[in-house]
């Protein structure tokens, strides 16, 4: 099962978002240049590993290895991936799977010829699915879901890729958006919920799919359109086409990608993710108004929010908490009292705005509360008279299985404790959460989100689901 996410992976003590997709067919041979602007738009997405697979007069050409964008794909190896179609990925990892196997994209070599294969999501029948395979003769070589996927394909009887793709893909179950690259053509496909988002591109012209729609812009190109979910497109040079491939059952987008995953410069449908976390603020204020002397953001997630928040009180807005853009991947301390330097690292309090005040801190979840303790003692330590912390978003007490960090849920701070305890636990002086009701009236009542995190309500349920309900995951 891959989930593309890290406990390890990281300082902040948030859900990880499991990948990042990027893919382009140019009418120059740039598309791997092209790909890598695109992943740097989307390195927030997955920071541990790095692919981008280029097609060239029908064979696959690719480079993949752990670290960040930039580090991973130097000028001379972007030289070398020359052609005009190409797919890259960005990725978290489960612990333990910190390894160069399960970097993306895969490639695969079969009678049909080349393809390469990225994948965003996790698939909640992948247990079953690989079980069948394995018995039936597969060998995988990694963990990964999109393994899974090329097994399927591989083993279709279908000559045609295109129907070996359409007959595969009615076997998985769960959250998914999956780019394919193979002879000459770029398919993107989209789970029937659409819990992972896929959006299409144009960049200089030439059709584009990447996670988000900030990917488009460095590139020079704009969003067209969201895939909808249930939907196929195929891109050629030149030209797109699409086919439903399964029919669209309830959206549940996933609303994490508002509340924390996604750039704030991306636009989903018509939300713009900055402007939807900003109002998440505003509704906290209505619902928790706390009298202070200052609104702090916790960067950079909340830093939204807590605009709305200081402006629907009228409060004075700081950046308090400055975030050192430089420390690059994070790493392994061997003692506790190491680790929590992690977090002075990565944020540093301005003393002089703190010193003497009432602070309030806006963060956008609490998933274990380790790091929100931490920026509290250190807000405190800096001399604020009062640390209030208010979180634009309901309290996790579930897991995620689409695709996220799904934690145990015993380690969900907020399902073992009351608002009160999580306070005492933390250390603030009082916390506040916005309520699921005020949740769901930000997004004007309507019904097209995943918010099984926080209500429990899991709109599809699988081998893994089933396992994650009753072991208590």
């Amino acid at each position: 099962m891959d989930k593309c996410h890290g406990k390890s992976v990281g300082i902040l003590d948030k859900f990880r978002e499991e990948c990042g997709l990027f893919g382009i067919v140019s009418s120059e041979e740039d598309a791997a240049h092209l790909t890598f602007l695109g992943l740097h738009s989307l390195q927030h997405r997955g920071q541990e590993s790095t692919g981008i697979a280029v097609e060239r007069e029908g064979s696959i050409n690719m480079h993949k290895d752990m670290g960040l964008v930039t580090e991973v794909f130097t000028d001379e190896v972007l030289d070398e991936l020359r052609g005009g179609k190409a797919l890259g990925h960005v990725r978290y990892s489960t612990t333990g799977s910190s390894l160069i196997v399960n970097a993306q994209p895969l490639v695969i070599r079969s009678y049909r010829g080349s393809m390469a294969l990225a994948h965003n999501g996790n698939l909640v029948n992948s247990h079953e699915l690989r079980r069948k395979l394995e018995a039936e003769g597969s060998i995988f070589h990694s963990s990964l879901d999109t393994e899974v996927v090329a097994h399927l394909l591989a083993r279709s009887g279908h000559d045609n890729l295109e129907e070996a793709l359409l007959a595969s893909i009615k076997h998985i179950k769960g959250a998914y958006s999956i780019l394919i690259l193979a002879n000459g053509r770029l398919y993107g496909l989209r789970d029937p919920h659409g819990f992972r988002p896929l959006i299409l591109g144009q960049v200089h012209g030439d059709y584009a799919l990447a996670s988000e729609s900030c990917a488009f812009h460095l590139a020079g190109g704009h969003a067209v359109r969201e895939i909808e979910p249930g939907e196929m497109v195929v891109l050629e040079e030149g030209s797109i086409r699409s086919e439903q491939f399964a029919q669209p059952e309830k959206k549940r987008f996933c609303i994490f990608e508002y509340i924390y995953f996604a750039r704030p410069d991306s636009t989903f449908g018509s939300r713009n993710v900055h402007l939807i976390r900003r109002k998440m603020g505003r509704q906290l204020a209505r619902e928790f108004p706390v009298e202070g002397d200052i609104v702090i953001p916790v960067p950079d997630s909340g830093i939204s929010a807590a605009q709305g928040y200081a402006d629907e009180l009228s409060l004075p807005f700081e950046f308090g908490l400055i975030k050192n853009k430089y420390v690059g991947r994070t790493f392994i301390l061997p003692r506790q009292s190491l680790r929590d330097l992690k977090v002075k690292l990565k944020l540093s309090p301005v003393r002089e705005l703190i010193q003497g005040k009432r602070v309030i801190l806006i963060d956008d979840s609490i998933v274990r509360g380790t790091t929100s303790r931490l920026i509290v003692n250190m807000v405190r330590e800096s001399g604020a008279r009062e640390v209030h912390l208010g979180v634009s978003s309901p309290p996790v007490i579930n897991s995620c299985y689409y695709g996220l960090d799904t934690t145990k849920r015993q380690e969900l701070i907020a399902s073992q404790r009351d608002v009160e305890g999580v306070a005492q636990h933390i250390g603030a002086d009082s916390l506040s959460y916005l309520s699921l009701k005020g949740l769901h009236q930000v997004f004007e009542n309507e019904d097209s989100y995943c918010d099984a995190c926080f209500s429990g309500s899991y709109p599809v349920i699988g081998m893994v689901g089933k396992d994650i309900l009753e072991e208590g995951y």
